[in-house]
């Protein structure tokens, strides 16, 4: 039987409802394993880390992914329900929506496809490589005890590749379209709270921008607010003029062609605004130069999309001018900012998980097993969060005498929760005869983990 701190188990206790008694007790097993070993995340390596190397029904474990009957969405709305609370209990909810490629090879992984590799590519060089695609949706929080913001992934969906879908006569669905379901099912969830999303420019795409803008619920009258990247090329128009009484003929979609922003940019009527953005990306606070105003993006055969544009430029010159688009037209240009620059999390998050929690390195060959094991292991990371947040102000950073950090990180939340888990392990008698041999159980599995550690 294991034996868990009294916090842990109440956060765990949250997960209880979706599984039956017998393979909640597995998924236990599984979780704790997969926090304590190092290396791959494999069943068989959690198995080894909690001192079932000699469980003889081992099948059961791996049945937990490909064959129980559970609800991986309804995992996604208990994770994010424990987020919002614990992380962010008043306030818009802001979220970060992007892919990631889990480089994987196999005959047997009928969903894979070849894409563009972000981590390997760079702005000159294009590296391609098979895998699974991953759209995966994260809050944007801040995280008190690290100073910073923290992105906690809490619904990953599989995006499959064009031929996958062709292959089984299905039709094939956009990044955008994935988004789009993802959005909407997060609006469902949380309708009484004010959503605000950034991404990256490949979600730039209209009919994404008009169904988030004119979403409602309810109770929420207000849309999700979307913050992405602008073309500096994109058609953008004044509004459509008002109707004049008794006028014919359809209602106008769009008014007069504004100039581009690449002509903005060099215009010498164009007012710029100096201001400082608290935080740039990774970096310190940063002074730049912005240029904003109202306007509809439009393109033939797509709903019309009135939004804020924002112009921004280094009067330091050592980063290319850039514009962002945001579909609530009354944001604070500062603000619109400081919400984009928060996604460089979700690329961070992404670096930590196959750091630290072993993504890319789980070899399940089932299709279920597949859908289920990479968005348990992003979650594992914001379930990290949650069982560390408790004791993180009073827990000192690693230090030593080359290295001074001043803010914990993922490793030392990881390693805190680690910490605490064997802890626990160890003190399961107060009697010293009766804990002698419980002591030598346990001792061996983390003996072995650091033996055989990669």
């Amino acid at each position: 039987m294991l034996t868990l701190p009294d916090d842990i188990i109440a956060v765990l206790a949250s997960f209880a409802p979706l599984f039956t008694a017998r393979t909640f007790a597995h998924v236990q097993v599984l979780l704790i394993g997969t926090i304590l070993t190092p290396g791959s995340r494999t069943v068989a390596a959690a198995l080894r880390a909690m001192g079932l190397a000699q469980e003889k029904h081992f099948q059961n474990y791996h049945r937990v992914l490909n064959r129980a009957a559970w609800s991986s969405r309804r995992a996604s709305r208990t994770l994010l329900r424990l987020l919002v609370q614990t992380f962010a209990p008043s306030g818009p909810l802001v979220m970060g929506i992007d892919e990631t490629l889990e480089r994987r090879r196999g005959d047997k992984i009928a969903a894979k496809g070849i894409y563009r590799d972000s981590v390997r590519s760079s702005h000159g060089f294009f590296v391609k490589s098979s895998g699974l695609r991953w759209v995966s949706l994260m809050l944007l929080a801040p995280i008190s005890w690290a100073g910073r913001v923290w992105a906690l992934p809490f619904l990953t969906v599989l995006a499959p590749s064009e031929r996958y879908h062709q292959e089984r006569g299905k039709r094939h669905k956009m990044l955008a379209v994935w988004a789009r379901q993802m959005l909407c099912q997060v609006r469902r969830w949380l309708p009484d709270r004010a959503l605000v999303v950034v991404a990256d420019s490949g979600y730039a795409v209209l009919d994404l921008l008009d169904r988030c803008r004119t979403l409602r619920c309810q109770r929420q009258a207000q849309g999700i607010t979307m913050i992405t990247r602008l073309r500096l090329d994109a058609a953008l128009y004044e509004p459509a003029p008002e109707r004049k009484p008794g006028q014919t003929g359809r209602p106008r979609k769009k008014g007069k062609r504004l100039p581009t922003l690449g002509q903005a940019l060099n215009h010498s009527k164009t007012i710029w605004t100096a201001l400082t953005v608290p935080r740039w990306y990774s970096q310190a606070a940063r002074p730049i130069e912005v240029a904003s105003q109202t306007a509809v993006w439009y393109h033939s055969g797509m709903p019309p999309v009135p939004l804020r544009w924002v112009l921004i430029r280094d009067p330091q010159n050592k980063f290319e001018p850039q514009a962002l688009l945001c579909t609530d037209l009354e944001a604070d240009p500062l603000q619109i900012i400081s919400w984009f620059v928060s996604r460089w999390q979700v690329e961070s998050t992404f670096q930590q998980v196959r750091t630290h929690l072993g993504v890319e390195t789980q070899r399940q060959w089932n299709d279920q097993a597949i859908a289920r094991t990479t968005p348990a292991l992003l979650g594992l990371f914001s379930l990290v969060a949650l069982l560390a947040h408790p004791h993180m102000d009073t827990r000192p950073t690693r230090q030593a005498a080359w290295y001074v950090k001043e803010q914990p990180t993922f490793v030392d939340a990881l390693a805190l929760v680690r910490r605490r888990l064997w802890r626990a392990r160890f003190c399961m008698s107060l009697n010293k005869q009766d804990m002698q041999k419980p002591l030598r159980a346990w001792l061996e599995p983390l003996t072995e983990a650091l033996c055989y550690a990669a």
